[in-house]
């Protein structure tokens, strides 16, 4: 009877401790990426790229257009978008945003969930791996389910799902280019292209290119939505420290003529 209760014991002595290891181990792969970029400095940042809009279903093409994304570290964010001709411009500051309409109509709104994790991805700010940790907690991630894989040939810690897992809230970290792919569950708002309801966004980077110091950007990033491609975005050009002017981000300017 001893002898039997021998391997019970063991594996959940094994598994009250696995937690804790596999915290630690995304923790190592965080803390890794975080170090590379410690003498990097970013104080602002243009991205111009081209987007393609496709239909819900993820097969077809509906649109286009161009964008350029201005951010002023760490609050403040300008989008200019124009697609099929209709020019809009949207400022974040903090938690509010702005919108300027093709029509000129200024409207106040809430800070799209899809919004906070491409400007988090997008983004690099100096910042502790408990504070990244703890932003992917806030989307549904889990930092004590991990992983090793490997994503076109390289590899990556996924952070939040385990080897079979499909579906769950996730982050796929590359040691050099940091996160090349982040999965959430997210409420989409009625007036993107799908009715309002919680799905699965799955954002992918990649094309990464030096940009500063050890620190590469995604000239290729694609929003898919419940797995259907919803938007690629395909970047032109990145420019960083160019100091936009102030007044770029001042809401009173949605509404001069």
């Amino acid at each position: 009877m001893r002898r039997i209760l021998v391997l019970p014991l063991v594996l959940a002595a094994l598994a009250a401790g696995a937690p804790a290891a596999v915290a630690q181990d995304a923790r190592a792969a965080v803390e890794a990426f975080v170090a590379r970029l410690s003498d990097v400095q970013i104080r602002d940042l243009v991205i111009d790229q081209s987007l393609t809009l496709y239909h819900p279903d993820g097969q077809r093409r509906v649109s286009g257009g161009e964008q350029r994304m201005l951010f002023k570290l760490p609050q403040r964010q300008r989008v200019e978008q124009t697609v099929e001709g209709q020019r809009e411009i949207q400022l974040t500051i903090g938690d509010r945003v702005w919108v300027r309409r093709a029509d000129g109509k200024v409207s106040e709104a809430a800070v799209a969930e899809s919004t906070r994790a491409l400007t988090h991805v997008l983004v690099p700010v100096t910042r502790h791996a408990a504070d990244l940790l703890a932003d992917w907690r806030s989307r549904g991630i889990r930092d004590d389910v991990s992983h090793a894989a490997r994503v076109g040939g390289r590899p990556v810690t996924v952070i939040g799902a385990g080897p079979g897992d499909r579906d769950v809230p996730a982050v796929w970290l590359d040691p050099d280019y940091g996160v090349v792919r982040i999965v959430t569950r997210q409420r989409l708002v009625a007036r993107e292209p799908l009715p309002s309801a919680v799905r699965l966004v799955d954002l992918t980077l990649s094309e990464h290119r030096p940009l500063a110091g050890k620190l590469y950007f995604p000239y290729r990033q694609e929003v898919f939505v419940d797995g259907k491609l919803l938007v690629l975005s395909t970047v032109r050009s990145v420019a960083i420290n160019t100091n936009p002017a102030d007044a770029l981000f001042d809401p009173a300017s949605l509404r001069a003529p």
